[in-house]
């Protein structure tokens, strides 16, 4: 796998020879990269090992081998597809989550909410959200948890157009943030975003 180019700016997480997977399925093998501050991309077609990563990053799978440096700032990932979360309401979901996560921005949430067309599900369990709308509360809680690292998996499935340029002009604005990073898993980059770094996993093993 690649590693990332030498950085003139400090560098905010660094993964040194990780592996690792769901299970002890090696999804990610001697990976070493590093992420500075702004706007992250990790593609790869389907079974490539986008996710295993970002949860290896997340330190939501421990990893087999290799060392991971993480900020102190925090790091954000939740995955709110599981059975588990069915019956928690929009709410009490960023509820949750914001006790979690003390650079919070309430106020940011607000405006994603209503940009977003989540005012009228913030009392519904997630189990009657579509499938978009259920992601919409993920990135929204994303956006505004106000960590070092942020990571987004698929941020753009199942959405509308219009929010889909909502969270992409949220993107783009985040270049403009000193010290913090949004690492992005996806099958392809995008054309329209201001990149910093590009890891592409290639194909499944």
């Amino acid at each position: 796998m690649s590693s990332s180019p030498a950085h003139l700016v400090p560098l905010l997480l660094q993964a040194h020879q990780l592996s690792g997977g769901p299970a002890g399925h090696m999804a990610i093998e001697d990976l070493s990269f590093a992420w500075s501050a702004g706007l992250h991309w990790v593609c790869g077609d389907e079974g490539s090992g986008k996710t295993s990563l970002l949860r290896l990053l997340a330190g939501d799978l421990q990893p087999l081998a290799g060392t991971l440096q993480t900020p102190q700032g925090g790091v954000f990932w939740v995955d709110l597809k599981g059975p588990e979360h069915d019956q928690t309401t929009v709410q009490a979901c960023w509820d949750q989550l914001q006790t979690r996560y003390p650079q919070w921005h309430n106020e940011l949430l607000q405006d994603l909410s209503e940009a977003l067309d989540m005012e009228r599900h913030r009392h519904k369990p997630l189990y009657m959200l579509s499938t978009g709308s259920r992601r919409k509360v993920m990135l929204i809680a994303a956006l505004a948890s106000g960590t070092t690292i942020t990571l987004l998996d698929q941020p753009f499935a199942s959405l509308d157009q219009v929010s889909i340029r909502v969270i992409k002009d949220l993107l783009h604005d985040t270049t403009e943030c000193s010290g913090r990073a949004w690492i992005v898993a996806d099958y392809e980059a995008p054309g329209d975003l201001p990149l910093t770094s590009v890891l592409n996993l290639g194909t499944a093993a």
